[in-house]
């Protein structure tokens, strides 16, 4: 999809951000040019964690903007305690480092996005709006160290797109057009439009994807089905 139709698509509504990042000129740039881009408000920034999370817990963000390599609590015990205090909230995680380690780990701690620090201003608030709206967003520099995060299970096979494996996990040929979008990082709304279905309708199918696929998330999701073999990047 062309830049010009992604951000076409954009909703109106107003995504709140906070950005938790130690260095301040790092804060200043992401601030200046976020605040540039329509629909994105960042409301607060901290140098750290602890401060970082009593605003969240004040204010409710949408987004948070999240650095790893934090003084104090790191970025990945901080992840995890956003779900704790402000569980609608959804964390990118936004970092220089691109070990395999730190890209697991972040997923496993809840967050919804990996994005490297060398990622453009306009990408980037695309990636904001569309992890607000409940899509995930991996890295393609570091998508496949993605895959280490869900191991296959033993005798369990998983229908690709081209199908033809007799298993208990099946999904249809709609849910698996579905599929290929949520990995692309998608949104329901954006899902809908592309298959000219209604926004019911696709986050019908994504549900019934994240049962079958026995995750509980998106971004899960996403990652099982490359893993699986079931979408490619």
């Amino acid at each position: 999809m062309s830049q010009q139709l992604m951000n076409k698509n954009q909703t109106t509504k107003e995504v709140k951000v906070i950005i938790i990042e130690d260095y301040k000129l790092t804060r200043v740039g992401l601030k200046c040019a976020l605040n540039e881009i329509e629909n994105i408000n960042v409301i607060a920034e901290a140098q750290n964690a602890e401060t970082g999370l009593e605003m969240i817990k004040k204010e409710q963000p949408d987004v948070v903007l999240m650095d790893l390599g934090l003084p104090g609590i790191n970025g990945l015990e901080a992840t995890a305690k956003v779900k704790t205090i402000s569980p609608d909230t959804k964390v990118i995680i936004l970092t220089s480092h691109d070990r395999e380690e730190e890209v697991v780990a972040s997923l496993g701690c809840g967050a919804s996005g990996y994005c490297l620090k060398d990622i453009d201003p306009i990408t980037l608030s695309n990636v904001i709006k569309n992890v607000a709206k409940g899509a995930c967003w991996i890295d393609s520099n570091v998508a496949h160290l993605a895959l280490k995060v869900f191991p296959k299970p033993e005798n369990t096979e998983i229908v690709n797109t081209t199908g033809g494996v007799d298993s208990r996990v099946r999904l249809t040929e709609r849910e698996n057009e579905v599929l290929k979008l949520l990995v692309q990082g998608k949104s329901n709304t954006q899902i809908a439009q592309e298959l000219i279905v209604s926004v019911h309708t696709a986050k019908a199918h994504v549900c019934s994807i994240l049962q079958k696929l026995c995750v509980d998330d998106r971004v899960q999701a996403a990652v099982k089905a490359i893993k699986e073999g079931i979408v490619s990047v």
